[in-house]
C-alpha cells in the first residue's frame, strides 16, 4: 500500500478541491464560525452500498464531504454543504445520502450523482436529531432518533401524523424519547416533509440507532439512560451526620427516615460540614439505598425502572422489547450479523459514591474512577452482559501505575463488526486508537486488556469517533474530530496508511483546546478518565454527583452574596456565609455550554478563588476565564492524572471551553415571540404582574422591560432586608451583558449553603422526573406516589426538585406581605413563569440552524417559511457573543445552477448577493431558479457572523 493516494511523507495529506494532493480543500464559499456547539459525532462516516465512495458528515465545515474510493486510495471527489452539526451519515442508494443536522434539527437528503453533490431536500424532525438508520420493507423507512420536543413536533403541517403533537413537558409520564419515521419513497408536500409516525420512547433523549440485517428490527439506545440513581433533598434526611452503622432514625414532614446523611460530619481540619442532600440507588430488589446500605424508599415516591435500549419493529413501529441496565451513558449500537448479538458502547458512572481527592480522611474517592468504558452485549432472550474494557486498571493505585494508559480506552464511541461476525471494533474518543476484539471474547468476557491491546490501532488526528469498515479492500476508514481528519487504517498490518485533513473553519481556540475535554491519554493517569466522563460533549450526564473533598479547606468568596443578612447561623457548616465548605455535597453536573459571561463556576461559585487566583471584580460582570482556569487543580484532585498539568494547556483549555456555545431553545416560537402563558410567566419574572412593592399600586413596567428602579413586583428597590426581589432581581436578564439568568453573583435562599444564581437557558432540557416526598423546604401537598420515571434527578443545585412548579412552591417564595411578595394568584401564576422559564431567551435566537428546501413541487408549502426565515434574518436582536448590530441569523441560500454550486447572502435591503462576484438579485428571482429540476435551493439560518466572512 506504499503507493496509496494522498498519502504524504509524514504518512498524513489534505483533501483538496480537485482530488490531487494539494492544500485544504474549501469547496464554494462555506461557513466562518465564531464558536462552537460541540455537537458529539454519532455515525460520521458511511460507505456507498457499491463500495465506491466514502461519505464523511464534516461537523466543524457543516457539510457532506464525498471521497472516491479505489484500489490505489481515496481521493476527495466533492463536498456540499448541508445543516449545522452534522452528526451522521447513511447512504440509502448508491445516489442519495442522508445526514442528520444537530443544531439544524434536521436531515438532508443529498443527490451525489451530479457533478456537484446538493441538497435536493430537507426534512424537519423534533430537537436534537442524532442518528439515522433505513429498515422496514425493502429498506425504505428512514427511523431518525430526536428528543421529544422541538418546534417542529407541533407544526400544523403534520397534526394528523401519529405521535405528532404537543410534547407536555410539564406532564407525568409521557416518554421524552421520539424516532421520527419516513417514507423514502413517499416524502409528502409538506414543508419539512411528512413522517409516516413519531414513536415515543418511555425514556430520556435518544441517542445511537441500529437495524438488523433484514431491516425488521431498529434498536434505539437512550443517550443519558441514567443508572437508577437519584437525589433526596437536604430537608428530607434526620439532623446531623451518620455514622458507619448509620444512626438512629427519625420523622420528618411526616415521613420516618433511618436517619442522617452518612459522615464524616467535618472536614479533616474539624469544621462543621452543611447540611446536604443524599444520592440513593435502587439494588436489585427495588430498593432505594445509601451508600451505608440503608433503606430509603419511605423517603421516596418514584421509581427508575432504567429503560435503556428499546427493540421496534419496523414494520408496526412499535416498541416489543426492552432491555434494561445496560449502562449509564450509551453511545452507540451495532448489530452481529450472524448472531444477532447487540453491542452497546456506553460508560457506567459511579456517582452513588463520594468525594473527589485522595480520600485519606473519609477513606473514600472517586479519583480516577468515575465512570467504566464498556461494551454491553444484549441477546434476543433478553440476557445484558456488560464488558468492563478496562479491567486491568487498579483503581486503588494513584495515579495509576506507568503503562497502564497503553491498555486503556476511553470514551467508546461508535462499533464496527465484521461481516462474519467474529470481530469487533470500537472507537475510542478520549485515547485516539480503536479497539478490536474477537466477539467471541466480548460475549464471554474472556478478553485480557494487557494483551488484546496488541491489537488496538493507533490513530493520528486524536479523536476517532466513526468507523467504515471496508472488508473488500481490508481498510477501515476512521474520523478523528480533533483535527477533522479521516484515517485510513490497513487491517492487515494494523497500520494507518493516510490521514486525510477536512476543512475546519473554526477558530483556533476551538481547535486548539477541544483534546483536553476529553483526551484521557494527557488528562489522566490511568488513561480513562477525562472531563468528559461527566460533561459529555460540553454538555451535562443528568445526573448528580457528591465530589466534596473532605480533606481540603473552604473556599472564601469576594462575590456579593444577595439576602446574606437572612443567613443561619450554621450557613455552610460552618456559619460564615462567604466561607464555601469543601464537603458541598451532591451537586448536579452542570453544562460547560455557555459559560461566557457567567462568571464564578460551579453550583456555589467556588472557583471564583484557585489556583491562578481571585476574581478582583466587585461587580459583575465577573471573571470566567479565571474561574475557568482555577480547575486546573480538578484534574489531580478528581481526574487522577498525577503530575500537575500545564498551565499553558490550561490556558488553551480555558479559551476552548469559553467558546462553546448554548444551542437555541427548541421550545420558543421560531418567530422568537411568546404565546400569552409564556407573556404572562415573564411579565411576573420581571416583577411586572401584581402589586409594587413600595407604592402597594398595580406594578408599571415601560416597553415591556424590568420596572425602573424602586419599582414593580419584588421590586429591586426594596433593601435585602426586607427580601424585596423579583425573579429578575437575583435572575438577571440583560441579553446585552450575556446574562441569562444570572450575573455571576450569589444568594442565600432558605437553603443550607450559600449558592451561586444559575442561568436558566436549558431548563427544558431537565424535565423527566415528577414526584417528591414531603420536606420542611417546600409547602406540602402533591407529594405522592408517581410511579416509574425516566431521570432521578431535576431541578436546583442537587437535583431533587422534580419540576420547576414544585420549585415555585419553595417556601421562600410564598405569598405575603399582602401579595406585594411571592406568588399571590397560586399554581396559576407559578405554572406561567413555569412556561416562560422553559422557553427562556437564550444567546441565539430559536430561528437559528433552521432550514427549508425550495423545490419545483412545494412553493406553496415552503413559501411562507422562507418568508419566515427571511424576516427574522432583518430582525435586530440583541446577545453579547454577537456584538453589536446583529440580528437573529444569516440567511444564506445554496442551489445548483447549470450544474456549479452557488451560494447567495440575504443582504441588509431584501436582495440576496452571490458568492461569484456578480450583482444581487431580486428574493423572486432567486427563488425562481428552483423552478428547474435539480435546481433545489436550501435556505438556512446560520449563526450571526457566520455566514458573511466568505460571500
Amino acid at each position: 500500500m506504499a503507493a496509496l493516494a494522498l498519502t504524504a511523507c509524514h504518512g498524513s495529506s489534505t483533501a483538496s478541491d480537485g482530488g490531487g494532493d494539494g492544500g485544504v480543500f474549501n469547496g464554494l464559499h462555506g461557513i466562518a464560525p465564531t464558536f462552537t456547539f460541540e455537537s458529539g459525532p454519532v455515525r460520521p462516516v458511511a460507505m456507498s452500498p457499491d463500495g465506491t465512495r466514502l461519505f464523511v458528515a464534516n461537523i466543524s465545515n457543516a457539510s457532506l464531504d464525498v471521497f472516491t474510493i479505489t484500489d490505489a486510495g481515496v481521493s476527495f471527489s466533492g463536498t456540499t454543504y448541508v445543516g449545522i452539526d452534522p452528526v451522521a451519515v447513511a447512504a440509502r442508494t448508491n445516489g442519495e445520502v442522508w445526514v442528520v443536522n444537530q443544531v439544524s434539527d434536521s436531515l438532508s437528503v443529498v443527490d451525489v450523482t451530479t457533478s456537484s453533490p446538493h441538497v435536493s431536500r430537507t426534512l424537519l424532525v423534533g430537537d436534537a436529531p442524532s442518528d439515522l438508520v433505513f429498515g422496514g420493507p425493502g429498506g425504505n423507512l428512514a427511523f431518525v432518533s430526536t428528543a421529544h420536543r422541538g418546534q417542529q413536533r407541533s407544526d400544523p403541517s403534520i397534526a394528523q401524523v401519529p405521535g405528532a403533537g404537543d410534547p407536555q413537558l410539564t406532564s407525568p409520564g409521557v416518554g421524552r424519547a421520539d424516532v421520527w419515521v419516513f417514507d423514502a419513497t413517499n416524502l409528502g408536500a409538506t414543508v419539512g416533509g411528512t413522517p409516516k409516525a413519531i414513536v415515543t420512547l418511555f425514556g430520556d433523549t435518544p441517542r445511537a440507532l441500529a437495524v438488523t440485517p433484514d431491516g425488521n428490527t431498529v434498536y434505539a439506545a437512550i443517550f443519558s439512560s441514567g443508572n437508577q440513581t437519584m437525589a433526596v433533598s437536604s430537608a428530607v434526611p434526620c439532623p446531623g451526620f451518620a455514622t458507619s452503622d448509620g444512626g438512629p432514625s427519625c420523622t420528618v414532614a411526616g415521613v420516618n427516615v433511618p436517619g442522617s446523611p452518612p459522615g464524616p460530619a467535618t472536614n479533616h481540619a474539624g469544621l462543621a460540614a452543611p447540611a446536604v442532600a443524599m444520592i440513593l440507588k435502587t439494588d436489585d430488589g427495588g430498593v432505594w439505598r445509601d451508600v451505608l446500605g440503608r433503606d430509603w424508599t419511605s423517603a421516596t415516591v418514584f421509581s427508575l425502572p432504567d429503560e435503556d435500549v428499546f427493540a421496534i419493529d419496523a414494520t408496526s413501529l412499535s416498541p416489543i422489547t426492552v432491555f434494561s441496565h445496560v449502562g449509564t451513558t450509551l453511545f452507540n449500537l451495532a448489530v452481529n450479523p450472524v448472531d444477532g448479538a447487540l453491542y452497546v458502547s456506553n460508560t457506567e458512572a459511579r456517582n452513588d459514591l463520594r468525594f473527589e481527592g485522595p480520600g485519606t480522611f473519609a477513606d473514600q474517592t472517586l479519583q480516577g474512577h468515575l465512570a467504566e468504558a464498556r461494551i454491553t452485549v444484549l441477546t434476543a432472550g433478553g440476557a445484558v452482559a456488560p464488558r468492563h474494557l478496562n479491567k486491568h486498571i487498579d483503581y486503588s493505585l494513584l495515579p495509576a501505575p506507568d503503562g497502564t494508559i497503553a491498555h486503556s480506552l476511553s470514551m467508546p464511541l461508535q462499533i464496527a463488526v465484521s461481516s462474519d461476525g467474529s470481530t469487533l471494533y470500537v472507537a475510542a474518543f478520549g485515547s485516539s486508537k480503536v479497539g478490536v476484539f474477537p466477539t467471541a471474547a466480548i460475549e464471554n468476557d474472556s478478553f485480557d486488556p494487557v494483551t488484546q491491546s496488541a491489537a488496538y490501532l493507533d490513530v493520528s488526528g486524536g479523536g476517532p469517533g466513526g468507523l467504515a469498515l471496508d472488508e473488500v479492500r481490508g481498510r477501515l476508514y476512521v474520523t478523528t474530530r480533533f483535527d477533522d481528519g479521516l484515517s485510513v487504517i490497513d487491517l492487515a498490518s494494523g497500520k494507518e496508511i493516510a490521514h486525510l485533513t477536512l476543512a475546519n473553519p473554526e477558530p483556533a481556540i476551538v481547535t486548539s483546546g477541544r483534546k483536553f475535554l476529553y483526551d484521557a491519554t494527557t488528562t489522566s493517569s490511568n488513561g480513562e478518565a477525562s472531563c468528559a466522563s461527566c460533561h459529555l460533549f460540553a454538555d451535562k450526564d443528568n445526573l448528580a454527583w457528591d465530589l466534596g473533598n473532605p480533606d481540603a479547606d473552604p473556599t472564601l468568596t469576594p462575590i456579593h452574596i444577595k439576602l446574606a443578612d437572612g443567613a443561619p447561623k450554621d450557613i455552610n457548616g460552618s456559619g460564615g456565609v462567604a466561607s464555601l465548605h469543601p464537603m458541598k455535597g451532591p451537586m448536579t453536573t452542570q453544562t460547560l455550554r455557555g459559560l461566557v459571561n457567567h462568571g464564578p463556576m460551579h453550583w456555589r461559585g467556588d472557583r471564583v478563588s484557585g489556583f491562578f487566583g481571585t476574581d478582583s471584580h466587585t461587580s459583575p460582570p465577573y471573571d470566567a476565564l479565571l474561574a475557568f482556569k482555577n480547575f486546573i487543580q480538578a484534574f489531580n484532585s478528581l481526574v487522577g492524572l498525577g503530575p500537575a498539568f500545564s498551565q499553558t494547556d490550561m490556558q488553551t483549555f480555558a479559551d476552548f471551553a469559553l467558546a462553546i456555545a448554548m444551542p437555541p431553545n427548541p421550545v420558543r416560537s421560531l418567530d422568537n415571540s411568546l404565546n400569552a402563558t409564556q407573556a404572562a410567566g415573564r411579565s411576573f419574572f420581571l416583577g411586572c404582574d401584581g402589586i409594587d412593592a413600595m407604592t402597594g399600586e398595580p406594578a408599571v413596567c415601560p416597553d415591556g422591560g424590568p420596572p425602573a428602579m424602586g419599582g414593580g413586583h419584588f421590586a429591586d428597590g426594596i433593601t435585602e432586608a426586607t427580601l424585596g426581589f423579583p425573579c429578575q432581581g437575583c435572575h438577571v436578564l440583560n441579553p446585552s451583558l450575556g446574562f441569562f439568568g444570572t450575573d455571576g453573583e450569589s444568594s442565600f435562599e432558605g437553603l443550607p449553603q450559600t449558592v451561586k444564581i444559575p442561568q436558566l437557558r436549558n431548563l427544558y432540557d431537565k424535565v423527566g422526573m415528577f414526584g417528591a416526598p414531603p420536606n420542611t423546604l417546600e409547602s406540602t401537598g402533591n407529594n405522592g406516589p408517581t410511579g416509574p420515571q425516566m431521570r432521578g434527578f431535576g431541578f436546583a443545585n442537587d437535583g431533587s426538585v422534580d419540576t420547576i412548579q414544585r420549585f415555585l412552591e419553595a417556601n421562600v417564595f410564598a405569598s405575603s406581605e399582602g401579595g406585594r411578595v411571592g406568588f399571590a394568584n397560586g399554581d396559576p401564576q407559578r405554572q406561567a413563569v413555569e412556561q416562560y422559564l422553559l422557553a427562556f431567551d437564550s444567546d441565539l435566537a430559536p430561528i437559528v440552524g433552521q432550514q427549508v428546501t425550495l423545490r419545483t413541487d412545494n412553493a406553496a408549502a415552503v413559501g411562507p417559511r422562507i418568508d419566515l426565515l427571511i424576516a427574522r434574518a432583518e430582525t435586530p436582536f440583541a446577545s453579547q457573543i454577537l456584538g453589536p448590530g446583529a440580528t437573529e441569523c444569516d440567511l444564506v441560500a445554496r442551489t445548483l445552477v447549470a450544474g456549479q454550486a452557488k451560494a447567495f447572502w440575504l443582504q441588509p435591503d431584501g436582495t440576496f448577493l452571490p458568492d461569484d462576484g456578480h450583482a444581487a438579485v431580486a428574493d423572486s428571482v432567486l427563488r425562481a431558479l428552483a423552478s428547474t429540476a435539480g435546481q433545489e435551493i436550501t435556505y438556512t439560518c446560520l449563526p450571526p457572523g457566520w455566514g458573511n466572512n466568505r460571500l
